[in-house]
């Protein structure tokens, strides 16, 4: 097999200076009869076959390139950490794995995380030692559950109508980092383009007496603030004021046309000394409905969106690369778009990365189960609240869609469960993040929302017009296939958007 492809820092928007990649060679096995726990494979056993991590099975680029279907699968890798990451604490990072991941070291077992899309991580310090092997075991479990979160792919072992391959086990980047003995471990950055400030809410991993946190923002190399505040708590808020000075006329808005974006390093500091050292950055921008439009940093935003599956040929969830991924950011802008509608997928961080440094707005939408029962209910709101927290702090982001189409939510029109789950969400949303709208149920049959959305493949403009004269009665459901609105709602004097449209094809 070739070096590894994914080589990059994996988490751009918050980066660390020493790490290490565990991307590359792994061993491999499935386990389509579930024997590997019982067999203890986390202490012994045969991995007969190599992976290249982070691609999925299914995936050519992970060398295996196999369409056998198996609930179960294994990963080993031997690693030694290098001298450079001991001093503080060690954080064993994954970037997403479909669908419950449980994880070993060196036979000790570290804990497991749920859901296929979001990040989760591992402190490994005091499992671990100078100038020693160790040996990393993940056992992933992907079943072809209907309640589970799966988006765009197929609950059967093959693809079919309009769903892919599935994808199993690890899918993004795993690497180790060096963190202080104190570092932050949640950041939320709220700006407020009216007052020139951005509110800043960091979560620390512990507390201890002597701490504080020092905060310096710049712009384009130039220091705009710097700020040290005390941490009596693990929760620590403050305000970063960034007022006019001799150099910097003003604060810099963050929009398409003009993607500006301040730097901002967070370091921790015990007794004045510096332990942690955290690099990020945010943009000034705000996004506001007024009426029947909406707004960005207070002028109208006419939304040209593509709907952009996230699926790759040969890496199927997974782009080849980080390049990859900001040629896709510049051939959406180059094609006339200045958004993106990131279908059934919470997307790699390097695409976000991208959309915020290049001017591309995104709107991220949670993966669809497609069965209604209490267990995707709970599946549902856990990895919505987890992609919030990830991805909070990118300006790019504008809006959150919990569902689309009715996908496991089945009769939403005139029932009572489903309009209720929805309600949920939309609620979430706005309880976990009030600076964005979000688009309920994209397509029809809308419960709570904030935008209302319509999908219609009528292919040629002619066609499509007379349904949309009267909105009025496009509300009521008159003059498409599916009623606009679910019973009981009413969105009239809301933003109207056909966030879906064409149903035409190429020849090649």
């Amino acid at each position: 097999m070739s070096t590894p492809v994914r080589s990059e820092y994996p988490r751009p928007d918050l980066q660390r200076a020493h790490w290490m990649s565990l991307n590359g060679i792994w061993d491999f096995a499935f386990d389509p009869e579930d024997r590997g726990k019982r067999e203890k494979w986390f202490e012994h056993g045969a991995y007969p076959l190599r992976i290249h991590v982070p691609f999925c099975y299914q995936s050519e680029l992970s060398g295996l390139n196999s369409q056998e279907h198996s609930d179960v699968i294994w990963y080993r890798r031997t690693l030694e950490i290098p001298q450079e990451l001991f001093g503080g604490r060690i954080l064993l990072h994954f970037g997403a794995a479909d669908y419950i991941t449980e994880v070993w070291l060196d036979g000790r077992y570290l804990g497991s995380h749920e859901g296929g899309y979001t990040p989760f991580s591992f402190d490994i310090t005091d499992c671990v030692e100078r100038e020693r092997s160790h040996v990393l075991t993940v056992r992933c479990e992907d079943r072809l559950d209907t309640w589970q979160p799966r988006g765009k792919q197929s609950y059967r072992p093959e693809p079919f109508a309009c769903w892919y391959t599935p994808v199993s086990g690890i899918w993004q980047s795993v690497w180790l980092e060096a963190v202080g003995e104190v570092y932050p471990d949640g950041l939320r950055v709220t700006p407020h383009i009216d007052t020139a400030r951005a509110d800043v809410e960091l979560m620390l991993n512990v507390c201890c007496p002597g701490l504080s946190v020092r905060l310096t923002v710049a712009f384009q190399g130039k220091q705009v603030l710097r700020q040290e505040v005390t941490a009596p708590s693990r929760l620590l808020k403050t305000t970063l004021h960034l007022g006019h000075d001799e150099e910097i006329n003003g604060i810099h808005t963050w929009s398409p046309e003009h993607p500006d974006l301040y730097d901002l390093r967070i370091e921790t500091l015990r007794d004045g000394q510096v332990i942690d050292c955290l690099d990020t950055y945010f943009g000034m921008r705000e996004i506001q409905i007024e009426g029947n439009q909406i707004y960005l940093n207070h002028e109208r935003l006419y939304q040209r969106l593509i709907l952009d599956q996230g699926y790759w040929p040969d890496g199927l969830l997974t782009a080849p690369s980080a390049d990859a991924l900001k040629k896709d950011v510049e051939l959406t802008l180059a094609m006339g778009y200045n958004g993106a509608r990131k279908h059934q997928k919470f997307e790699d961080p390097w695409y976000l990365y991208w959309a915020d440094h290049l001017g591309l707005l995104v709107w991220e939408e949670l993966p669809s189960g497609y069965w209604l029962c209490d267990q995707e209910k709970r599946n549902f709101h856990r990895d919505l609240s987890e992609a919030i927290r990830r991805d909070y702090n990118h300006p790019a982001t504008v809006v959150w869609v919990p569902l689309n189409e009715s996908w496991g939510v089945y009769g939403i029109r005139d029932h009572a469960e489903a309009q209720r789950l929805a309600d949920s969400l939309y609620a979430l949303v706005h309880c976990m993040d009030g600076t964005r709208p979000v688009s309920g149920n994209d397509g029809w049959e809308m419960a709570s929302t904030d935008l209302v959305t319509v999908h219609d493949y009528t292919a040629w403009p002619e066609q499509l017009d007379p349904a949309y004269r009267d909105i009025d009665a496009l509300l009521r459901g008159e003059g498409t296939w599916k009623a606009v609105s679910a019973q009981g709602y009413d969105h009239s004097g809301k933003p109207l958007l056909l966030s879906e449209f064409g149903g035409i094809a190429f020849a090649r």
